[in-house]
């Protein structure tokens, strides 16, 4: 590798706007997730249909991938990003008018199949904007955008529901998606050449040829894991801080926000220099630790700690994963790849809250906190375990990148 190619520019401004706009339609999404399920509640719903909210989403997610990365292996990316962005717009601005549950839970599919089209490609525009020779640290920064709108989106959809009303949640994450739309509008897309060249029936389309990537099926599989843990965050924090009696839960997104800020662009460097097996073998203990300490909390500093310590873990490991994945298909595949990253998101959280939800009949909710916790030990050893790659994995990574402006 030359050292004009370790010197190639990462912050130009269209990665700089991409990373902004996918920020924004990601706090636009995720300030509605905890809302839904007391609004359709006061629409009457039963149980059942409150857990469909999450199930179908993650249905429609994981069911739209395939397609999606099969499309990206001929398209150019400044339409299919758009497309995406419009429809979650589209659809954010109609869901006041879905007083029926039947349809609320229609619409709560399609939303998933837009959220599979738009993460995905978003995603896939990314890392083609990223000089293969910091693809470590260039899905770093991206993910970020991801990390921060997880933590800070769902305790501001909380707030505005309980302080206001859903169609205030609505009218925020409307203008949000607005302003991802007109920043998107204004990247400078990059498109590989061997994309721009291949043709619709160059591509033979398989279902599941577009749902796996087989050479990155291995920290895809990882991937899996450490989002099948976070979903017992994801869904039972609060229920665990009323049980607690805990106030400022909110303080444990905070400083996980902070510290997975803090840390990403040293872990991004590690994950670049080194390889992912180091980087997501420690950070997956972290992980560990930080779910022991919020199982044991009982005032604001075990939620201040267990926030810092998930934020370096899980904060660093996630995007981590997402360029090890990347790292080992080819520019072609890129699109598959990517898509079976967040489809692994979607199905680990929506898979954890099936089964920790069975299990939360038992035990406590610190106590599911400690058993989700052993799947960071997994996550660790998994890790340990992969066969070694050369840096960054596939060797037709690390060819020279050539693409054109859109």
């Amino acid at each position: 590798m030359s050292a004009n190619t370790k010197q190639a520019p990462l912050w130009t401004k269209s990665f700089f706007m991409l990373i902004f706009a996918n920020w924004f339609v990601f706090m636009g999404f995720q300030m509605l997730i905890p809302t839904f399920p007391p609004y359709i509640q006061s629409l009457g719903a039963s149980s059942l249909e409150i857990g469909l909210v999450t199930t179908l989403f993650s249905v429609g997610a994981v069911f739209a991938r395939p397609f999606i990365g099969y499309l990206l292996s001929f398209n150019k990316r400044r339409p299919m990003v758009l497309l995406g962005v419009a429809t979650l717009l589209v659809l954010t601005i109609l869901y006041p008018v879905t007083q029926i549950i039947f349809i609320f839970l229609l619409f709560r599919l399609v939303h998933g199949l837009a959220w599979g089209w738009t993460s995905t490609s978003n995603g896939t525009a990314a890392v083609d904007l990223v000089p293969n020779s910091r693809i470590g640290e260039g899905m770093g920064y991206y993910g970020l955008s991801v990390t921060l709108s997880l933590a800070i989106a769902p305790s501001l959809g909380i707030y505005v529901y309980q302080q206001f009303n859903f169609n205030w949640v609505i009218v925020i994450s409307t203008l949000l998606c607005v302003t991802s739309f007109i920043l998107m509008s204004r990247v400078r897309f990059q498109t590989p050449e061997a994309i721009k060249q291949t043709e619709r029936k160059d591509v033979h389309f398989s279902y599941f040829g577009s749902l796996i990537e087989k050479r990155s099926w291995y920290p895809a599989l990882i991937t899996l894991l450490t989002t099948f843990a976070y979903g017992s965050i994801v869904t039972y924090i609060v229920i665990f801080a009323q049980e607690r009696g805990l106030e400022h839960i909110f303080l444990f997104y905070l400083f996980n926000a902070t510290f997975a800020s803090v840390s990403r662009p040293f872990s991004g460097k590690w994950f670049d220099r080194h390889g992912p097996k180091a980087m997501v073998s420690v950070c997956a203990i972290f992980a560990f630790a930080a779910l022991w300490v919020l199982s044991f909390a009982t005032s604001d500093i075990y939620i201040i700690i267990a926030g810092i310590l998930f934020g370096i873990g899980y904060g660093s490991m996630l995007p981590s994963l997402q360029a090890w994945i990347l790292s080992k298909t080819t520019t072609e595949r890129r699109g598959v790849a990517n898509g079976m990253y967040f489809s692994c998101i979607d199905g680990g959280i929506g898979l954890s809250a099936i089964v920790f939800g069975f299990i939360s009949t038992f035990v406590s909710y610190g106590a599911l906190f400690q058993i989700a916790s052993f799947c960071f030990v997994a996550v660790s050893l998994l890790t340990v375990l992969a066969k070694s790659d050369n840096k960054q994995g596939q060797k037709p990574n690390h060819t020279k990148k050539v693409a054109a402006n859109e």
